[in-house]
């Protein structure tokens, strides 16, 4: 596995190192490359990514407390990974978060936001009809980070990003599934079309039942996968 190397990064003296392989090991995690189980040697770690073993020691607490990796007494960490129950509880916590998301959003959007926004679905709408999931994964989640800007509310904004970076790969997974990808464009158009009417309560509505269905989706797909790992 190839990790970039820490060893002289000039911008370590702004960012605690620890912060940055929190954030690789992190995203690797995330993006199913390190998979449940798998173990994190603190020296293969630092040798990889050319640092001492005290930032490794240090981003593997960090991680624990998120509850991506896990500790066992005298043998080390491991992968813990996003389980199927993880999924239903972001996703139970979303339904209510982003859907008061969505109504304040129509009830505070500027101008500038609404006019943004409508480029975004409007990419959105072009790169389902291509099929080009990696692009509508990308306009998804400017979608949703703008309504969540647009909320004008700081900590519903970083509560709700950061479950969103939790289900990046589960996202694209969902998206492969045939039907899914015209069906969430489809909801991401009601809701568009509630926002920029100033519409909260249909704005809350949708967003709804479009986390509701993703959820349905993403759980159904991720225990498929963990019945398929367990299998092996």
């Amino acid at each position: 596995m190839v990790y970039n190397n820490y060893s002289d990064d000039k911008d370590t003296r702004y960012s605690p190192l620890y912060e940055k392989i929190f954030e690789v090991i992190k995203e690797k995690i995330l993006m199913g490359i390190l998979k449940p189980g798998d173990p994190l040697v603190e020296v293969k770690l630092a040798e990889e990514l050319g640092v001492s073993r005290t930032p490794i020691r240090e981003a593997l607490r960090q991680l624990e407390l998120e509850g991506l990796v896990y500790s066992i007494p005298h043998k080390g960490a491991f992968v813990a990974g996003v389980t199927a129950q993880d999924i239903e509880d972001i996703y139970t916590i979303r339904m209510l978060l982003d859907g008061l998301a969505a109504r304040w959003a129509a009830q505070k959007i500027t101008k500038d936001e609404e006019d943004e926004l409508t480029e975004i679905i409007t990419l959105m709408e072009l790169y389902t009809k291509k099929k080009d999931i990696p692009k509508v994964m990308k306009t998804d989640s400017q979608f949703h980070q703008l309504i969540y800007k647009a909320s004008k509310s700081k900590p519903l904004e970083h509560v709700l990003s950061t479950f969103h970076s939790y289900i990046i790969r589960a996202r694209a997974t969902s998206f492969e599934t045939p039907g899914r990808l015209e069906e969430a464009m489809e909801e991401h158009k009601l809701i568009f079309e509630a926002i920029v009417s100033r519409d909260p309560d249909k704005a809350e509505e949708y967003m709804k039942l479009h986390v509701k269905n993703a959820a349905k989706n993403l759980i159904e797909q991720k225990k498929i996968e963990e019945r398929t790992t367990a299998g092996k």
